[in-house]
């Protein structure tokens, strides 16, 4: 069920499925936008955020195995050195037999302990960590020989000589830690080019992503615009008929809903004003039908013989009355157009004869400023209405003899082109000016050069021929042309059309 609300005049139009198409947007046009780049930003947050996080590891990563690699390489180094050390000071001891060498040796041993310690508390290899152990035992061995000894004998040399297979083991630990390091780096480089394949498929799957959620919310923002823009320009152009819809955030729609409102008035106001042309062209043709057929008898002379004054003024009575009714006629064509009671009444016409009758009804105003037609044209038999074609060309006509000065020439050619019929009237007059070009077909837009001895019309000449012109299936158009005058092409299709001799 749906219900009108009538609130100063405005109606606003509710159902479900309005309410429904409401629910599909935010309250406001602002929360779309908002919205929108909000749903476009938080996977770009998302992204950043976790190569944040990859980048972060991958940093904890690297500082953890170069102090790793330090750690053991420096470890092993010094080892290395102990070992030397401590086999140094026994030999020096054993050979001057002075005991308080030992020194260096405790000395030595003590640093080698503490290093030992250290690298076990690495991570290692198990092969690392199991080398490193028997190093430590096979010197803490040693050293519990030699304190057993407890004085400077041949069993000294023995143990002297045992250093060298212990540093043989340093040596082989040494390289153990050398694969260590390899081991970590090559870990550190696969979790780099780990993150690098990571952060390049997020973007693979992002990018587009992104894209299309970027040309959606474009599409959802610009679609109710692009609706209020297409409905005022409809409004600009007289475009009434059509409704107005808006989708999109309540407030678009509720400005869509006030247009539609300000459409169905003007649509409204333009009924009227038809109308009151209708009726108002109507009554002045009964009244303007007695004139004119009063100054007829007067002319004629059927009252009685006038003299040359009196006869005088009855000519202008009968030349003002016809020149009324044309205006008049003018404003009910228009009146009938807008009503949309522009049905085509087709028959078999010449249009070479419509052109000859009209240039004798304009005959008067022609000699009397002796101007001079240059006709062109073959007969053409064709269907059309007959009334609005001599409508269209006595409208031509009467403006080239209008604006075309005191002899001067109109000509009118016709020629058959792509089966289509295409007449040109140009005259030899002052011409279109240049900001009238674009407005020269608007209902009751007059130009800017009007002749002053001539009575201003309507405006609607151009206007109801150009609409006559359309409802046949042609085109009438200002041709841009260089010098004076104005030249129009009035085109008409020929499907229709037989060519007569």
């Amino acid at each position: 069920m749906g219900a009108d609300t009538d609130i100063a005049g405005f109606t606003i139009k509710t159902n479900n499925t309005h309410t429904a198409k409401i629910q599909r947007y935010p309250n406001s046009f602002l929360k779309l936008i908002l919205f929108g780049f909000s749903l476009v930003g938080i996977p770009l947050i998302v992204v950043l955020i976790n190569s944040a996080i990859t980048i972060d590891r991958l940093a904890e990563q690297s500082r953890e195995t170069v102090y790793q690699a330090t750690q053991v390489t420096h470890g092993s180094r010094v080892l290395s050195d102990e070992v030397l050390a401590m086999e140094r000071s026994l030999r020096q001891a054993f050979i001057l037999g002075d005991a308080s060498l030992f020194e260096g040796y405790f000395h030595s041993h003590a640093r080698f302990e503490e290093t030992t310690e250290a690298l076990m508390k690495l991570s290692l290899l198990t092969e690392e960590r199991s080398v490193l152990e028997k190093i430590r035992l096979s010197e803490r061995g040693i050293h519990d020989e030699i304190i057993a000894a407890q004085d400077i004998s041949e069993h000294l040399h023995a143990h002297i000589e045992s250093f060298s297979d212990l540093l043989e083991s340093v040596k082989h630990f040494i390289g153990l830690g050398n694969l260590f390091i390899d081991r970590e780096v090559n870990k550190t480089r696969e979790m780099a080019s780990q993150a690098r394949i990571n952060v390049e498929v997020q973007l693979l799957i992002l990018i587009p992503f992104v894209m299309l959620l970027a040309v959606a919310f474009s599409v959802l923002i610009t679609r109710p615009i692009r609706q209020i823009d297409e409905a005022i320009y409809s409004m600009g152009q007289g475009e009434l008929s059509k409704s107005i819809n808006v989708e999109g955030p309540q407030n678009l729609q509720y400005l869509g809903e006030r247009l539609d409102w300000m459409r169905r008035r003007l649509l409204k106001l333009e009924k009227q004003k038809i109308q009151f042309l209708r009726h108002v062209s109507h009554e002045l043709k009964t009244p303007l039908t007695a004139i004119r057929e009063g100054a007829d008898l007067l002319a004629e002379g059927v009252t009685g013989r006038l003299t040359k004054q009196q006869q005088l003024i009855a000519d202008i009575l009968h030349s003002s009355s016809l020149q009324l009714q044309k205006r008049i006629e003018d404003l009910l064509s228009y009146s009938a157009i807008q009503i949309e009671k522009t049905a085509l009444v087709k028959q078999p016409v010449n249009l070479s004869e419509i052109l000859d009758e009209t240039i004798q009804n304009q005959n008067l105003s022609i000699m009397s400023k002796e101007l001079k037609i240059n006709r062109n044209y073959p007969d053409f038999l064709f269907e059309c209405d007959k009334e609005k074609i001599e409508t269209i060309i006595d409208n031509l006509l009467s403006n080239a003899v209008k604006f075309s000065p005191s002899q001067g020439c109109i000509d009118i050619n016709i020629i058959e082109k792509n089966e289509f019929i295409q007449l040109d009237i140009i005259d030899s007059g002052v011409g279109i000016h240049d900001s009238d070009k674009l407005k020269i077909f608007e209902p009751f837009y007059q130009g800017q050069f009007i002749p002053e001895t001539h009575v201003r019309g309507t405006g609607l000449g151009l206007s109801i021929a150009k609409e006559f012109a359309l409802a046949h299936g042609g085109s009438l158009t200002l041709i841009d042309q260089k010098g004076v005058g104005a030249h129009f092409r009035l085109i008409l299709p020929v499907s229709d059309i037989e060519k007569t001799l």
